[in-house]
């Protein structure tokens, strides 16, 4: 089970039918998109040109009581956000969504990813007299969009000035008084797609949104493109389009619901060819192939495909770790001695391989291999559906610093004997883009290799927990 965490997650929808409730469509979106973020949950509802929002700590049950839902009006226009914590003491101040008033009105926004000019654009601000309540990049962007918007026409040149000045990885989704708009960053480093509630337009992080909600995915918001949404329906713009792109591999190793589809990649599919891939190249005489729940588990499957090997359950992950839980300050081996536990009818006298998605620090593998042991596995062979994560990532994700990673600090050999097992096999560099070789994109390996898409400045390493939203 990866230790790897990706920020938040998004929604917006623009109300077409008469009797839909978005404030209850909203809610079940970030159900939805649960997976990408479980420190706190928000929802901002555009009520003519009125905004109202609450959010709070917690997974989304938690965060958003009824009570609380049944005071937010049912308006035209409403946004959702999840968010996870890259580190550090996170404020209320950070949540979204964020909503702010200025002289066009009020606006509201939400975002995934990070910006590599967050401290460049902040200072900019702040010498302009703008005063900041958050640590994050949303509220840049918002300061951005106001002040160009008093220079400009319209919402849409104004959001198109901001984004041009933002350097980084974006996918933001942001109210005004009377549209609904989506930006993917020009290299589509974040996910963004756009699909349809009954009549009604909506964008999410990913597309497994519209098929949990019985709604329709339409298509991938292009990297650099702007959508506006409004009572004239829908309008593209592809002034900012047309850069390299890098979209992060990780979407597909560990990020995205497998029920999602990707920029074109099926996300369980790319999963299960990784599967493939790595039994060809790391084979080993076993019983049982078992997944670690619940990103290894695609992998296992094409593994076992590939193999011959029999796919069993091995591992049983508990899911009902609720925010009071997840913040007593415990060591990080008795929340994992409580959140996995080995099936040991199923592995007990078997030479078990077991497959995850990557590994960072090592201390969950560890922790697994010795699961799967006291269980009373024979053997037991790691085997890794990612190459070596060798590089922080200051883009998606809440990486520690190098010197941190388990591979950028051993060999493959050291790392098998850290962890106990029998033996331990990673999917090949040169591999892993040919699991999601059907994608639109280019893809960004730099966890991988280090060869970062975009230049990542040493201010944004060095402050990037402060900077993740």
């Amino acid at each position: 089970m990866s230790e790897l965490h990706d920020e938040c997650g998004v929604f917006g929808i623009f109300k077409n039918d008469e009797n839909l409730d978005i404030v209850e469509e909203t809610y079940l979106a970030l159900y939805a998109l649960q997976h990408r973020g479980e420190v706190g949950a928000g929802i901002a509802v555009n009520d003519n040109g009125k905004m109202v929002y609450y959010k709070d700590f917690g997974v989304v049950p938690e965060a958003l009581p009824e009570r609380e839902l049944a005071r937010l009006k049912n308006g035209q226009i409403a946004l959702g956000h999840v968010k996870y914590a890259s580190g550090g003491q996170v404020d209320h101040a950070d949540l979204a969504p964020l909503v702010m008033r200025y002289i066009q009105g009020q606006l509201a926004l939400c975002m995934n990813g990070a910006l590599t000019n967050h401290d460049e654009l902040k200072e900019d601000l702040q010498k302009g007299a703008a005063i900041f309540q958050s640590n994050g990049d949303t509220e840049i962007i918002a300061y951005l969009i106001a002040r160009a918007r008093t220079k400009t026409g319209t919402i849409e040149e104004a959001v198109q000035e901001a984004v041009r000045q933002l350097k980084g990885a974006y996918a933001v989704v942001l109210m005004s008084p009377s549209k609904l708009i989506g930006v993917r960053d020009t290299m589509g480093i974040r996910p963004l797609c756009m699909g349809t509630i009954g009549e009604s337009y909506a964008f999410a992080s990913e597309s497994c949104v519209f098929d949990s909600m019985g709604g329709k995915f339409i298509r991938d918001i292009q990297p650099g493109e702007m959508v506006v949404i409004d009572s004239e329906g829908v309008h593209s713009y592809k002034e900012n389009c047309g850069e390299k792109t890098a979209a992060c591999i990780f979407e597909y190793v560990f990020f995205a619901r497998p029920d999602s589809v990707v920029d074109g990649v099926s996300v369980d599919m790319a999963r299960q060819r990784a599967g493939i891939m790595l039994a060809k190249q790391c084979p080993v005489e076993a019983d049982i192939v078992c997944g670690v729940p619940d990103c290894g588990r695609s992998a296992a499957i094409g593994y076992s495909m590939e193999s011959g090997i029999p796919y069993a359950t091995g591992i049983i992950k508990n899911k009902y770790l609720g925010r009071g839980f997840r913040n007593r300050k415990r060591h990080s081996e008795y929340i994992m001695r409580i959140k996995l536990n080995a099936l040991k009818n199923n592995v007990e006298g078997k030479r078990v391989i077991v497959i995850d998605d990557s590994i960072l620090k090592g201390k969950t593998s560890k922790h697994i291999v010795d699961l799967l042991r006291n269980a009373g596995a024979k053997e037991v062979h790691m085997r890794v559906a990612s190459p070596p994560f060798k590089s922080p990532c200051y883009l998606t994700s809440d990486t520690t610093e190098k010197e941190d990673l388990i591979a950028a600090r051993m060999t493959v050999e050291e790392m098998r004997e850290y962890m106990g097992a029998d033996s331990l096999g990673f999917l090949s560099v040169e591999s892993i883009k040919e699991m999601a070789k059907e994608s639109s994109l280019s893809i960004c390996d730099a966890c991988f290799t280090g060869n970062y898409p975009l230049d990542v400045s040493h201010a944004l390493r060095e402050n990037k927990y402060s900077q993740k939203i």
